[in-house]
């Protein structure tokens, strides 16, 4: 059985010709089930765009990518989001919620798209909503909580489907040192019950608690080092 994810000599261009921009240099890349990978760089490395490329939302200019044995790169729109809805969950660094909505309804809205009844909907949001800690949080709107209590409603909205893949960009970018450890911790708990957590960075010491650091520069992968995940 191949990878989970896998990409071969995969490129993303911007204004090909003379002012061309390589966002991505031919990157080839494995990650297999249940691992947790740090993807780390500077900004304007590439990593963002990495990202959205494993995760369906945008495709490569050139190569290969295959998720879950099926070849992505190439596909529709209507498939690629698809894809996104069954096998992928996302944790932005700008949380991304919708204001006007409370926590369980931010949640609720990406099983609504998956088509599950309301009912259930709103038992699988709540479940979600406690496994992060917001038990008593949950009718409260975005600006009523911190941002910590608003990227764990984020988290819960990327698990309440139970992906088996957890994409998280610059997760604890705009979180303070205690909130940002406490998003960490619950990414690794996701890992260790079996879901594969890719986590985009540019700090090192939260990529090193990660089972795997891949490095990139300038759109190139220039490392990939198996790390010894440290006590927190």
């Amino acid at each position: 059985m191949g990878s989970l994810i896998s990409m071969d000599e995969v490129y993303k261009i911007y204004n090909p010709g003379i002012n061309e921009v390589r966002a991505l240099d031919g990157v080839t890349l494995r990650i297999e089930k249940g691992e947790f990978i740090a993807i780390v760089g500077h900004s304007g490395s590439g990593k963002s765009t990495l990202m959205n490329i494993m995760g369906c939302l945008d495709t490569p200019t050139s190569g290969t990518y295959e998720l879950s044995g099926e070849k992505v790169g190439n596909l529709k729109e209507s498939r690629l989001s698809e894809i996104r809805n069954r096998i992928i969950g996302f944790v932005f660094q700008n949380f991304n919620l919708i204001p006007s909505l409370s926590a369980i309804e931010n949640v609720e809205l990406p099983l609504l798209y998956k088509g599950m009844r309301k009912e259930m909907r709103h038992r699988v949001a709540a479940e979600a909503l406690e496994r992060v800690g917001l038990k008593d949080r949950m009718n409260h709107r975005p600006y009523e909580l911190s941002g910590g209590q608003q990227q764990r409603v984020a988290v819960a909205r990327a698990i309440a489907a139970k992906p088996p893949i957890i994409l998280a960009d610059e997760p604890t970018g705009n979180l303070d040192s205690k909130s940002g450890k406490e998003v960490l911790e619950l990414l690794k708990e996701l890992n260790a019950e079996g879901r594969t957590v890719v986590l985009i960075t540019h700090d090192m010491s939260i990529a090193e608690q990660a089972g795997r650091i891949i490095r990139i520069c300038d759109g190139r992968i220039i490392g990939s080092d198996a790390e010894q995940k440290t006590g927190t």
